[in-house]
């Protein structure tokens, strides 16, 4: 008999989520911008026969590369200029205090506080607090040039070479990547009106993940096109277009969330039509031809049909009206107004001062460790717990285990380059080389990105150090006890809640759920209103839902308590989606439900709301409707009761 597999060596399923590679395209761009920007400062400094200023200003262009995210030309002037000012303040600081003792710890611990609190504000703000701490903690370890204002300057000159060269196209492709991204939310709605039309076809979570990855298409069409939103913009032709048309894509996902509940399946002709609208937008030409639809022959399909002739105007407009833009987007804000709210959510948010207390708390070990005990080359320590400790970055026992898996992979590439490889210009080579793999490795996952800067961090220290091969193990060293207080710090000595990580915002997502059925049955003023707290909404769910998946990473219990309150997120998630279904077959000839059915739906999913915010455990409650069931609100009512009867395992 042929043997059977031995269920105890397969690995837990936390082991596997943690190890396994992300699918993602490469940008090649990047890539090329990154090969080229990396070595360049560092030849420019062998020339003038400076290799320290060149192996600074290289440091400040892979804080570039990294940084190097965006596609729309305006958001990459910020995501990459802002960030190195930032660094540059830390290598400033760090320098400023570097062999001061205590003092030193004293100023780094202060900077771990700050830079982790402006951290969960957003991206941007995220990548900035990381480079503020790792600079600072590599000006106080590493030998700087002289005088002090050389550091910060190089540094500042090492990230403006990425920013010119990935700025380079601006002229030729202005507004290229703002139609991209608008193109493709319609694309992605043509996937989500065919998964929702094609009843009983596809896979049960078939519509599911198109609507979340409309949701994240959504998102950054919206990033994208409102990075360049002014004030005053009746005088943007081309600003007001994109909005137009961005706009005019959420009449289709409300109409392809109401197709899901019909029997009858979707014409092909629909989401073939609304593809053929997608190249339109991104090309920036007219559609060739109206799209010859079927005649609609329910509500649902009325409202396919009207949304899609409504895109079909917008994107075939030759001019577009831009008053009324704002209506769904609510008026932006002065940027004093939006620099106010930033500054009051760091300081007042809880989750803020949270995240940068553990910071600065782990921060400070590390440095007093070093302190009392001579560790070579410290500032990895430090380091490593900045990227571990990075509140976008996924679980924190996952970050811990593929840092230690991406450094050990490094350190083997570093050990062939730093042993057999001559320095000078050979250097310049093996930048060359490596330094494309940051860009091409990073979308892969943590590890692969640890992998790829390891030789490139470690080449530019030898430079800076003179050290060679000696680097090699104390960055090993380091880097393993950096992961170790990072752990300790987070299940140890200062353990989050569930409640506070995850619990108490889904139970603020659910209370707006709430609050979005009141608003779709009559609740709002106008539909821009409804519009925009579905919005919200749909952001705030992906963020939980992102969280819970990571979550799901991390060894037992954490991982167990988030399989099993993903039914949950998914079931909220089904409730707002029915919502929006009822909401457009009102909008097209359905009856309004009376008020006391739109009550006794809000009354359930408050009190779910309430349920969640005293309790960690998921416990099914059975919820009771009255009202008739040929209600448009019979789909929500089902939706809701299914959310509450969602349990734990026991």
């Amino acid at each position: 008999m042929p043997r059977q597999p031995s269920l105890g060596r397969t690995p837990p399923d936390w082991l596997v989520r943690s190890l396994r590679s992300e699918h993602a395209r490469v940008d090649r761009a990047r890539v090329l911008r990154a090969a080229v920007a990396l070595p360049l400062p560092l030849a420019v400094g062998l020339l003038v026969d400076r290799p320290d200023y060149g192996a600074l200003a290289s440091i400040g262009a892979l804080l570039g590369v990294m940084s190097d995210t965006a596609n729309a030309y305006r958001m990459r002037v910020l995501g990459i200029a802002v960030p190195q000012v930032l660094g540059a303040v830390g290598i400033t600081l760090g320098s400023l205090v570097s062999g001061q003792g205590w003092i030193s710890v004293v100023c780094l611990t202060a900077v771990a506080l700050v830079s982790g609190m402006i951290s969960t504000v957003g991206a941007l703000a995220s990548a900035s607090g990381l480079f503020l701490l790792l600079f600072a903690v590599v000006g106080e370890d590493l030998p700087m040039p002289r005088p002090w204002w050389a550091p910060p300057c190089l540094v500042l000159l090492g990230g403006l070479v990425v920013l010119v060269l990935g700025l380079l196209a601006w002229p030729l492709r202005a507004g290229v990547p703002e139609r991209r991204a608008v193109a493709d939310t319609y694309r992605a709605a043509a996937d989500l009106l065919e998964a929702g039309g094609a009843r009983g076809t596809g896979p049960p979570t078939g519509y599911e993940t198109a609507r979340r990855a409309t949701t994240r298409a959504l998102d950054d069409a919206y990033d994208a096109v409102l990075a360049r939103r002014t004030r005053v913009q009746s005088c943007n032709q081309e600003l007001a277009r994109l909005l137009a048309e961005l706009n005019a894509v959420i009449p289709l996902v409300e109409a392809a969330s109401a197709r899901r509940l019909s029997d009858e399946p979707l014409p092909a002709a629909v989401p073939a039509a609304v593809r053929r609208l997608a190249s339109a937008v991104e090309s920036g030409r007219a559609p060739s031809t109206p799209p010859a639809l079927p005649p609609p022959t329910d509500r649902t399909g009325r409202a396919v049909d009207l949304a899609l002739r409504h895109a079909t105007d917008v994107v075939s407009a030759p001019l577009v009206d831009p008053r009324g833009l704002e209506d769904r987007l609510g008026r932006p804000a002065a940027l004093r107004v939006r620099a106010v709210r930033a500054a009051r959510g760091v300081v007042l948010s809880p989750a803020a001062r949270r995240y940068g207390l553990r910071l600065a708390l782990s921060i400070a070990l590390a440095q007093a460790l070093v302190s009392l005990v001579p560790v070579p080359r410290s500032y990895w320590v430090a380091v490593t717990i900045a990227f571990v400790l990075k509140p976008d970055f996924g679980p924190v026992f996952s970050r811990a285990l593929l840092r230690a898996v991406g450094t050990v992979a490094g350190l083997v590439v570093s050990a062939a380059v730093l042993a057999e490889v001559p320095r000078g210009w050979w250097d310049v080579v093996v930048l060359l080389v490596v330094g494309g793999l940051v860009p091409a490795s990073t979308p892969r996952g943590y590890g692969y990105q640890t992998a790829a800067i390891t030789p490139v961090i470690l080449i530019l220290s030898d430079i800076l150090s003179g050290e060679g091969t000696a680097l090699l193990l104390p960055r090993l060293v380091d880097s393993l006890l950096g992961c170790a207080i990072a752990l300790l710090a987070t299940y140890l000595l200062w353990p989050e809640r569930w409640s506070t990580r995850v619990g108490d915002r889904l139970a603020e997502a659910v209370a707006s759920a709430a609050r979005y059925v009141e608003c779709a049955f009559g609740g709002c003023d106008d539909r821009a209103a409804e519009a925009r707290a579905r919005r919200a909404l749909y952001r705030d769910l992906a963020a939980i839902g992102t969280e819970v998946r990571r979550a799901q990473a991390e060894p037992p219990p954490t991982g167990r308590h988030a399989a099993a309150w993903w039914p949950l997120v998914v079931a909220v998630e089904r409730v707002v989606d029915t919502t929006t279904a009822a909401s457009v077959q009102v909008r097209h000839g359905a009856d309004a439900p009376a008020r006391a059915e739109v009550e006794e739906v809000t009354r359930e999913l408050w009190g779910l709301s309430r349920g969640l915010r005293a309790s960690e455990v998921l416990v099914g409650v059975d919820a009771r409707f009255d009202g008739p069931p040929e209600s448009v609100l019979e789909p929500v009512r089902r939706e809701v009761a299914a959310a509450r009867a969602v349990a734990s395992p026991r």
